[in-house]
């Protein structure tokens, strides 16, 4: 299929800027081919995946493009990487040799590039990034499915090269998400048999986030029956959760979400093609899809993923205050610099330190290789964590909301809260 190009991208393509912009012209145009995109739309912005490092051909991509004077044309923000350059000992070199000195010698490549150095898989939660109806590109999945559905940016979610490929050019094809009639919603998931009182509960968007990405698939859904938001923190929690188990992009919340201010919004006038009553019953499901081990004694406690936000810390203090996780269990919290400095001003790490945690940036707990002390049976709040983690570090997972994971670091073993587990809810 043919694309209409203006004077510069054509000339790119013939290597007037040098073979680093014709490579990436050429990527950009093959993705335009297989989406049948007739032309390429202006971006605004890009979160970079390319630098998390899965091998020496993504350091091989990002010098060759250093090595041809390639910089970045749109402001770009790094997600996070395999390492911390902020907490280098909390996945030692000793692990991988070869993974974590390539993980750093990648970040330092993309800073390099021209990207802002955030190393965060929650980009959205730090300030001047894009706004709705922007045209941007992103590749980590629960901020693509974040920025399409809470700010009401535009973005497919782009591979490894493809994304910083966009970003070189400043425009990516424009077809799928970039196009307003690809973003109405295809089924209806009604929320009204779970009772007020659940909702409120953070546990609850990342059950039903699980639910929804095993029943969506790629599927739009439409949320209907969510509460108004205080936070965006449970929202982050059904994009992450959609996102890992289902692949979802884009969902709408009645009510809730830019392009969902009723049912006939979301759906662009049309009718959905499924109309589907969420249960108590399906958010037992979840919970046990999401837990791979019996109740027991604990090794570690993991949050944060995706990184943990500042209105999360909030609601972190009141539960540890005076208190401390047992001796020998390991309790992390992942999340970004920019948050964890704004955490610190606040007296907070000192507090969790004090407690038994160690609160790292520029990375997550859940891939390998492992960090420091990470085995046996942890327990976590996410569901992204618990859905990805038993298959990437062979450990158990127990999954429960943020309160049972700092009593049960406390005791040493799982502790469930009674409160919620009732009902059918066991």
């Amino acid at each position: 299929m043919s694309v209409t190009l203006d004077d510069r991208d054509r000339g790119r393509l013939e290597g007037a800027e040098g073979p680093a912009l014709e490579l990436a012209m050429r990527l950009v145009l093959a993705a335009a081919d297989i989406l049948e995109a007739r032309s390429l739309i202006p971006i605004s912005f890009a979160h970079i995946d390319a630098c998390f490092y899965a091998g020496e051909a993504h350091v091989d991509f990002a010098q060759y493009l250093l090595d041809h004077d390639a910089r970045l044309a749109v402001p770009a923000w790094t997600n996070n990487g395999v390492v911390s350059l902020a907490d280098p000992e909390i996945r030692p070199e000793a692990g991988d040799p070869q993974m974590v000195k390539g993980a750093r010698r990648l970040m330092q490549l993309y800073e390099k590039l021209g990207c802002r150095p955030v190393w965060t898989c929650a980009p959205y939660q730090l300030p001047g990034g894009p706004k709705f109806g922007e045209h941007i590109v992103a590749g980590e999945s629960n901020a693509v499915s974040f920025y399409n559905s809470v700010i009401g940016a535009r973005t497919n979610k782009y591979g490894d090269y493809l994304d910083v490929a966009c970003a070189l050019i400043g425009k990516a094809p424009y077809a799928g998400l970039h196009l307003v009639e690809a973003r109405r919603g295809d089924i209806l998931i009604r929320t009204t048999g779970i009772a007020a009182d659940w909702k409120s509960e953070n546990i609850f968007y990342h059950l039903l986030g699980h639910h929804v990405g095993r029943l969506a698939g790629q599927a739009i859904p439409v949320i209907d029956g969510l509460p108004p938001q205080d936070t965006t923190d449970g929202l982050k929690a059904l994009s992450a959760a959609a996102a890992a188990s289902g692949g979802i992009e884009l969902w709408h919340a009645t009510g809730v979400t830019p392009e969902a201010a009723t049912n006939e919004h979301a759906f662009q006038g049309g009718t959905p093609t499924r109309i589907l009553d969420l249960t108590p019953d399906d958010l037992a499901r979840a919970r046990r899809d999401l837990t791979s081990a019996r109740d027991g004694p604990l090794d570690m406690v993991a949050l944060g993923t995706p990184h943990f936000s500042l209105t999360e810390f909030a609601r972190l203090m009141p539960l540890i205050a005076g208190r401390k996780a047992k001796p020998g269990l390991a309790f992390y919290v992942s999340t970004s610099r920019y948050v964890r400095d704004e955490a610190a001003s606040r007296g907070w790490i000192a507090d969790l330190e004090k407690f038994g945690a160690i609160v790292i940036a520029d990375t997550c707990t859940y891939y390998s290789p492992a960090v420091r002390n990470c085995r046996g049976r942890i327990m976590t709040n996410a569901a992204k964590w618990a859905y990805y983690a038993p298959g990437m570090l062979g450990v158990e997972v127990c999954f429960g909301s943020l309160a049972e994971c700092v009593e049960s670091a406390v005791r040493g073993e799982t502790w469930r809260d009674p409160r919620l587990w009732t009902n059918g809810l066991a």
